[in-house]
């Protein structure tokens, strides 16, 4: 992607770098460029910022890079932002660290940043091997399927049959066009028709396209596709091939897998914080088994064992962040709400000192366990009135669930009975689906149990609005046939009588939701906010940290908000 230097404008402002690079961090296409002439542009994601001080990177897919940026070899990092193609000055590691095994590196932060206001004439190109779907599709009910061959930020080049000479020439107008990758990613964006040039030979036409009307959304998947191509053709070359990680979009599962490591049907900018627009990843992860379950599919174990790493790898980073973030995801399905923050809950509370495989498993058999539930018929949770019809058909979803678990040899299965099969189980045997008592049921279940039942009635449900902790665990005390004494105290002990995550109002009239909190439970850091509504980027206003009692006063409740 060559540019001349003197067709970039440096920017040096602190808030106008900031903003550039929160905007990258956001849309994920990023690149790491070594400072030699021969260097391609390496996809990496750009995790974080500390403004002034620190970039935080996952350098997971350049692994075999490392080394050479460890000795102290220079690098640059280059993506698009609002419209723009944005370029740090060159930068050094101070610091690389493991982590659920990815790569955590943190660099010196820019001072300033280069912005090209035109955008790049470079086109990626497709080696052979790298298959695009593309298709034309006209006014009328005809289309013309062909390849994707280049792509660049301003249009493409499509092969085409020369029968699609018709389709080009109904109409001067933009024509959609649809891309489909090989691991399923499904994209479509308008373009003109700007030249095509024949190849007698092949019967082929060769059309190049402008893009047109596209939205900032569609500007930010188109310069990911871009990334990727490069990736991927960059491990054609013999003598990389075996070091350079596979991009996802050239993967090619036995079933579709909706793609959900870019998550381009979400906006996640309107995401409370940068640990939340991280989460929605593991959200999209989600949303897509649940298709996938319904079309008769197996839970996909390496898509599970991927967002399980995920999670664990943001809990290690900073636990206080994660659980509020967790409470940031109200845009998405209620199943799948649930089922990060129980792996979430469940992970903080009984995760400390255990092994990292049992911990994953945890996580996992956390994020799906409620899963099974769209296996079921729907007309159970329509249903004015639960039966005992109703509540036998409830019960099957865990054996449903299980079932479908037989690909994840890595999965612990003492951990997943544990968390799947035993989290509705109850100690006088009124729970399902084995109706165990007491002692017969495992210590990871009854825990399990509890952290369940207080994020489900965090939430609204059609019969009774969302409640908050305090009301939680009033109802936990008063039902010890039921739940576990003791991991109701650990729990109530653990995350403390106003957790992280909940939104208080201050005596001084203010609402706040807790972001952090000291050791004896009192918040140290809050984000205001003036209404009590989920969290959201837009609905969210300034940090107060450390001194929260002297400027918004005493917590006086709590606000239940169902997240």
């Amino acid at each position: 992607m060559e540019v001349q230097q003197d067709e970039y404008e440096s920017v040096t402002s602190p808030a106008a770098i900031s903003s550039l690079l929160n905007t990258m961090i956001e849309s994920g296409g990023v690149s790491l460029c070594l400072a030699t002439p021969d260097a391609r542009p390496e996809p990496i994601v750009l995790m974080e910022q500390h403004e002034g001080d620190t970039l935080v990177m996952d350098l997971s897919s350049v692994d075999y890079l490392l080394s050479r940026l460890q000795q102290g070899e220079q690098f640059f990092l280059r993506g698009q932002s609002q419209g723009k193609v944005v370029r740090t000055p060159l930068l050094s590691l101070t610091e690389t660290r493991r982590s659920g095994g990815r790569f955590l590196c943190c660099s010196d932060y820019p001072a300033t940043v280069d912005v090209l206001q035109r955008r790049e004439s470079y086109r990626a190109e497709l080696r052979m091997g790298m298959v695009v779907a593309a298709t034309v599709f006209g006014d009328s009910d005809d289309s013309a399927l062909g390849e994707l061959r280049d792509l660049s930020q301003d249009g493409c080049q499509l092969e085409l049959p020369l029968t699609a000479s018709g389709v080009l020439a109904e109409t001067d107008e933009p024509l959609k066009l649809a891309f489909t990758f090989p691991n399923g990613t499904y994209f479509e964006v308008h373009g003109i028709a700007r030249h095509q040039k024949t190849d007698p030979e092949r019967h082929l036409l060769r059309v190049g396209f402008r893009f047109a009307g596209c939205t900032s959304e569609q500007e930010r998947q188109i310069w990911y596709f871009v990334c990727e191509i490069e990736r991927e053709a960059a491990r054609y070359k013999k003598e990389v091939q075996e070091e350079r990680q596979p991009s996802p979009l050239f993967e090619q599962p036995g079933k579709r897998m909706p793609d959900t490591e870019h998550v381009g049907r979400r906006d996640i900018r309107r995401y409370a914080t940068p640990t939340a627009r991280r989460l929605v990843k593991v959200a999209a992860y989600l949303d897509a088994q649940l298709l996938l379950l319904q079309q008769g599919s197996d839970i996909d174990s390496r898509q599970l064992s991927r967002n399980a790493d995920r999670l664990l790898a943001l809990h290690e980073e900073d636990r206080e962040a994660l659980l509020f973030a967790s409470r940031c995801l109200s845009l998405e399905p209620l199943l799948v709400r649930h089922g990060i923050a129980v792996a979430v809950h469940l992970l903080d509370l009984v995760g400390a000192n255990m092994p990292r495989e049992v911990r994953k498993a945890i996580v996992a058999s956390g994020l799906v366990h409620d899963l099974g539930k769209a296996l079921i018929p729907q007309v159970v949770f329509k249903s004015p009135n639960f039966e005992a019809t109703h509540r036998q058909a409830l019960s099957e979803h865990v054996s449903l669930l299980l079932a479908r678990l037989h690909t994840c040899q890595w999965l612990s299965a003492t951990v997943a009975q544990a968390v799947i099969g035993g989290i509705n189980e109850r100690l006088d045997g009124s729970g399902y689906p084995e109706g165990l008592t007491g002692d017969d049921i495992n210590e990871l279940a009854k825990a399990s149990a509890v952290v369940d039942v207080v994020e489900a009635m965090r939430r609204d449900r059609p019969d009774r609005p969302g409640r908050t902790a305090q009301q939680i665990y009033r109802h936990l005390l008063a039902h010890p046939h039921q739940f576990d004494p003791r991991w109701i105290k650990r729990y109530i002990e653990h995350f403390k009588t106003l957790p992280v995550g909940s939104l208080a109002l201050f005596s001084s009239e203010q609402f706040a939701w807790i972001l952090r909190l000291d050791d004896r439970g009192a918040p140290l850091e809050v984000v205001l906010t003036q209404q009590p509504e989920p969290p959201m980027r837009d609905t969210l206003g300034g940090i107060v940290r450390g001194d929260v009692f002297e400027r918004l006063g005493k917590p006086v409740r709590e606000v239940a908000v169902s997240t």
